[in-house]
């Protein structure tokens, strides 16, 4: 069975730097994509799925901090480490405020980043493995995530990827709200208004195979996001 090759965005302007620690990491089996600013690191994300970011502070066009924000706003999971001669505790402090995993002065031993790399995707992959199985009763309603599958009495419908992320969404935020822009960056990558247009469009499809139950409701909370109302 061959061993899943985790993908990394590395941002850094130091181009001997970033090739060196490029080098080192895929010597460790790593798949890294390197960017020379944050302008580039973020339309590399924005295309592309990583499994985790190394992202220098101090970049032109857009620094590690801002980059780090737009991140955090497409994918509020993905790990973030940020690489910085910046030692102050202020920065320090802001890299962590902004979601960081971890903040690497420079200069650092490549090992030791290394051995960090691998505790963090090892404790995600467990997590993931943990909610990979979670399933949900929603009322009268049984619904798969894993396969993809909301079964109500003897009727099974097969969500499309699409509907079905966003009813796993809507059921994580259960009676609560699931804010608008958050599931957008999630499932289509930007809160654009013809994305906005194409949410609305998979929130009805979800309506309509819900309606069979009269204690679901999903309700529009305008201008900020839906929730999936469950009496």
């Amino acid at each position: 069975m061959e061993t899943k090759k985790y993908k990394i965005l590395l941002c850094e302007d130091d181009l001997n730097l970033g090739m060196v620690l490029k080098n080192y990491l895929e010597l460790n089996d790593y798949d890294v994509e390197l960017e020379r600013d944050g302008r580039l690191g973020l339309a590399a994300f924005q295309r592309d799925k990583f499994d985790i970011c190394l992202l220098d502070v101090m970049m032109p066009n857009m620094d590690g901090f801002t980059l780090g924000e737009e991140i955090r706003d497409i994918d509020p999971e993905v790990p973030l480490f940020f690489l910085s001669a910046k030692t102050m505790k202020d920065d320090i402090l802001q890299g962590y405020k902004l979601g960081a995993d971890d903040y690497i002065t420079k200069p650092f031993d490549s090992e030791v980043l290394l051995m960090k790399i691998k505790a963090i995707l090892k404790r995600n992959e467990d997590l993931n493995k943990e909610s990979e199985y979670v399933e949900f009763d929603l009322g009268t309603f049984h619904f798969n995530p894993r396969l993809r599958e909301l079964k109500h009495g003897s009727t099974l419908l097969t969500l499309s990827p699409k509907e079905n992320e966003l009813l796993k969404m809507l059921a994580e935020h259960k009676n609560d709200l699931l804010p608008r822009e958050k599931a957008l960056k999630k499932i289509w990558g930007s809160d654009t208004y013809f994305n906005g247009r194409s949410m609305d469009v998979y929130i009805a499809k979800l309506r309509k195979y819900l309606k069979e139950d009269s204690n679901i409701e999903i309700v529009n909370i305008h201008g900020n996001g839906f929730r999936l109302m469950v009496a």
